[in-house]
């Protein structure tokens, strides 16, 4: 049977790609078991530093099998769609996705929990709940307005109207657009980019800004200060700041 979910470590990142492209890529139970594992498992290898989602094919997930939702549908926070998001949500370091073609549902709401997004030109992102008879998911309908403003996102989350991949630029959804054929190529580069940076400051500045949504301005000012100091005495950053020096020097 063919792999649903790939999961390849090249160097310090391991790349999941979305395997299912006859459909698609739409998301089935299994799939969805089978990126808990690989994201719980991420955290947990020292060797990996970053998390890089690709989709095969033309499109990056036209979200849930409509078919297998329905048969195995979602009952409580136990089921494994919510345990993906939820894994994706707690993972402690950096999460890059890359879409091309199709980014339907969970393939758009998914990305709100992403720590860079990166488009291909044919990206076209879409949330079709309200004609499906469904609300929005994944906290979508808190992060969608705060991301790319109410407006906008009340045609997608209300009417269902999609997003192109420069609107998605422009509106700040996506952190750049390149043509499809390059868009591996340059989210493995920033990947590879990503993961050579201290991996401690990495993971201590994604949970800063993470909490910062949570936090009032003086909270999160002094949250920085106190890792701001701890970061200031580490092994890492005196390696760091000593080769700095040292280049100097030479």
């Amino acid at each position: 049977m063919t792999e649903l979910v790939r999961a390849e470590t090249r160097g310090r990142i391991l790349h999941l790609e979305l395997n299912r492209p006859d459909k698609k890529n739409a998301l089935t139970v299994e799939m969805y078991e089978a990126l808990v594992d690989q994201l719980q498992g991420a955290d947990r290898d020292a060797q990996v530093r970053v998390v890089l989602i690709t989709g095969a094919g033309d499109a990056f997930s036209a979200g849930n099998d409509l078919r297998d939702f329905l048969e195995r549908p979602p009952t409580d926070e136990s089921a494994p769609v919510h345990r993906f998001l939820q894994a994706l949500i707690d993972l402690e370091i950096p999460s890059i996705a890359a879409v091309q073609g199709l980014a339907v549902g969970i393939g758009t709401t998914m990305l709100l929990h992403c720590d860079l997004v990166y488009a291909g030109r044919t990206a076209r992102f879409q949330l079709p709940f309200t004609s499906l008879a469904l609300v929005p998911e994944a906290g979508s309908s808190l992060l969608l307005p705060q991301r790319i403003g109410y407006a906008r996102a009340a045609e997608m989350l209300l009417l269902g109207e999609p997003l192109d991949a420069e609107d998605a630029r422009v509106l700040g959804f996506v952190s750049a657009v390149f043509d499809d054929a390059a868009l591996r190529d340059e989210a493995f580069a920033r990947a590879e980019r990503l993961a050579s940076l201290p991996p401690e400051s990495v993971r201590t500045t994604k949970a800063l800004m993470r909490d910062a949504t949570r936090l009032s301005l003086p909270e999160q000012m002094h949250r920085e200060s106190e890792r701001f100091v701890e970061r200031l005495r580490s092994a890492e950053a005196r390696e760091v700041m000593q080769r700095f020096f040292e280049a100097r020097r030479g």
